[in-house]
């Protein structure tokens, strides 16, 4: 029984670290393509944990295919629309204008 108990909260332990690293590396990767969109770096900072905590994985994977260059904030929420996830949509919009207005840090 004792080994049963052991082997679950392994398993657990193993879930939880590849959960937050999957997490981590995404929000890693988000921050940059926002940098490499030319955002400053706390409009990127700021945006980066706003949508990290309100959009799933699948929500951020599909963030990440969007290609192509974006120089400017309004670009690249015209480049999310094209996603046709309204939620992906809606996160990206309000938190690029708390954002950029320094209202969200």
């Amino acid at each position: 029984m004792l080994r049963l108990l052991k082997r679950i909260l392994i398993l657990v332990g193993l879930v939880a670290i590849v959960w937050f690293g999957a997490h981590a590396y995404a929000a890693w990767r988000l921050k940059a393509a926002l940098r490499d969109a030319g955002l400053s770096e706390r409009v990127a900072t700021c945006m980066t944990g706003r949508l990290t905590r309100r959009l799933s994985l699948l929500q951020l994977a599909r963030l990440q295919k969007l290609e192509g260059d974006k120089p400017t904030l309004k670009s690249w929420v015209r480049a999310v629309a094209a996603v046709d996830d309204g939620k992906v949509v809606l996160v990206t919009v309000s938190s690029a204008a708390l954002c950029r207005t320094g209202l969200a840090r």
